[in-house]
């Protein structure tokens, strides 16, 4: 079992720092402000020998108030799901009563833990250990994430603790004759590693949730997943971060990408918010699909145009989820929904659907249709079924001719993995009308059924080798012309 490694600690002693090198990324937001990470975040860690999941969570503030709660709420769940816990402190400004307060409940704990002291630059280590000893735990750890200093102490602890599994080698001995002899291995661990080989890993389906500040981004995902894992509040900007969260169901892997609420640019004012949106914008370019989340109240505003088109340009697979379905009336939903149909016109092919995330209803259908989008993403289809299907669609409707020549579109294929991309080669392409391409997109989406996927067609010329050559003849012109000589010549 990979062991889990949890980081706590007050807000703003650089939880998110170590995490990120841990990781070996920037996926956790990273900015001299107090709890700026509120939800927790997993993350796999490759460090020295070992492989680890570690746990990034929000700062244990020891405040009163229904969003204080909630975070703490988050961090409980950490430390409850850890093996261990490295309880991070600030050296700069010192032993506080959060520290205090944090060390009391770890102590209450069976977990290991241990003591990282954090922005060591400048200050010793006798008087960080004078300073940090009453909190109670032997054998600290100094370190400056920020600056990447005393990481490899850090490792080689977490590697006492759980040290890395040994690799199975096969080891050689010298029989009587000199001659090296296999010594003999367990031989069901061998047929573990050659069946564990032979089963190629599946992708998992990365699900971007995405929406306007307070849609109910957060609650969907607590709901797909069937835990309480982000931090949900009535308040717009609760969620700061794109935090991944992956779960299984009926045997497949998917990744949720639950992403701070975009608001108009006009309204983007914190710094912390700016981030926020480029990190949402991020996640729906790693999507497989997007859940566009709309207040079902509110429909489809002009905030949430813009989305839609960045995910479309993405490539992305797109559901929308029309949340708060259930506290409408009868009336309002027709209303709403005919709205919504009428504001979609551009984009008939993304499918809708009427759910309340609080209270489950219609949420179970949103998985099967992420998986029926992501196959339509995936389009496997061989070149000879796509230049067929390209016959049909140009003798239904041929391409307008340019000046007086014909368009001859010759054969299709696909041309990448995800999302579809439909390769079409002919002759004089490059004046075929947009409108004519609108014509192929929605004719090979209607013709392959894919549905929420912005399908893309790509027009190739072939070459003319005779390009630029205007006063050289053609072969065949040539060879009449040496015929033509040679008859002179006889005469």
């Amino acid at each position: 079992m990979v062991p889990t490694v949890a980081l706590v600690g007050r807000p703003n002693v650089g939880k998110s720092t170590l995490f990120n090198i841990f990781t070996q990324a920037r996926d956790a937001l990273v900015a001299d402000v107090p709890g700026l990470t509120r939800d927790r975040r997993y993350g796999r860690a490759s460090v020295g020998d070992g492989v680890y999941t570690v746990i990034d969570t929000g700062g244990l503030l020891g405040d009163e108030g229904a969003l204080t709660a909630a975070m703490e709420r988050q961090a409980e769940l950490a430390m409850d799901e850890s093996d261990a816990v490295l309880f991070m402190v600030d050296a700069r400004s010192g032993r506080t009563s959060s520290d205090e307060e944090i060390a009391a409940r770890l102590r209450r704990r069976a977990r290991h833990v241990i003591l990282v002291v954090n922005k060591m630059d400048g200050i010793s280590d006798d008087q960080a250990l004078a300073e940090f000893s009453p909190l109670g735990f032997d054998d600290p750890i100094y370190i400056s994430a920020a600056h990447r200093r005393g990481i490899g102490v850090l490792i080689d602890r977490l590697e006492s603790l759980f040290p890395p599994p040994q690799r199975v080698e096969a080891s050689f001995e010298m029989d009587d004759g000199g001659d090296a002899v296999e010594s003999p291995v367990d031989d069901e661990a061998i047929a573990a590693v050659d069946q564990a080989a032979r089963v190629l890993p599946q992708e998992d389906v990365r699900v971007a949730i995405i929406g306007r500040p307070n849609v109910g981004k957060s609650t969907l995902t607590n709901r797909l997943v069937g835990e309480e894992r982000q931090v949900v509040f009535d308040q717009p900007g609760t969620t700061r971060d794109a935090i991944e969260v992956p779960f299984e169901r009926d045997g497949r892997s998917y990744v949720l990408i639950d992403t701070a609420g975009v608001r108009r640019k006009g309204r983007v004012e914190e710094v912390v918010e700016k981030f926020s949106v480029v990190k949402t914008l991020q996640a729906i370019e790693r999507a497989h699909v997007v859940i566009l989340v709309l207040d079902a109240q509110e429909g489809l505003v002009e905030q949430d145009l813009h989305l839609l088109s960045y995910a479309v340009d993405a490539g992305a697979g797109i559901v929308i989820a029309l949340n708060k379905w259930d506290g409408l009336s009868a009336d309002a939903r027709a209303s709403n929904r005919q709205t919504l149909d009428r504001r979609l016109r551009f984009a008939p092919w993304i499918p809708v659907h009427e759910i309340s995330a609080l209270h489950g209803s219609g949420v179970g259908h949103l998985i099967g249709e992420v998986d029926r989008v992501y196959r339509a993403g995936r389009l496997e289809v061989g070149t000879s079924y796509l230049t067929r299907l390209l016959e049909r669609v140009v003798a239904a409707h041929p391409p307008p001719s340019v000046r007086g020549r014909l368009v001859k579109l010759r054969f299709a294929h696909k041309a990448s993995g995800h999302p579809p991309k439909i390769v079409i080669h002919g002759n004089q392409t490059s004046s075929v009308p947009e409108s004519y391409v609108r014509y192929l997109e929605n004719a090979f989406r209607e013709a392959l059924d894919l549905v929420g996927v912005p399908v893309q067609i790509e027009l190739r010329t072939g070459e003319n080798p005779y390009a630029g050559r205007k006063n050289e003849l053609t072969p065949r012109q040539e060879y009449r012309r040496k015929r033509m000589l040679k008859h002179q010549k006889k005469k």
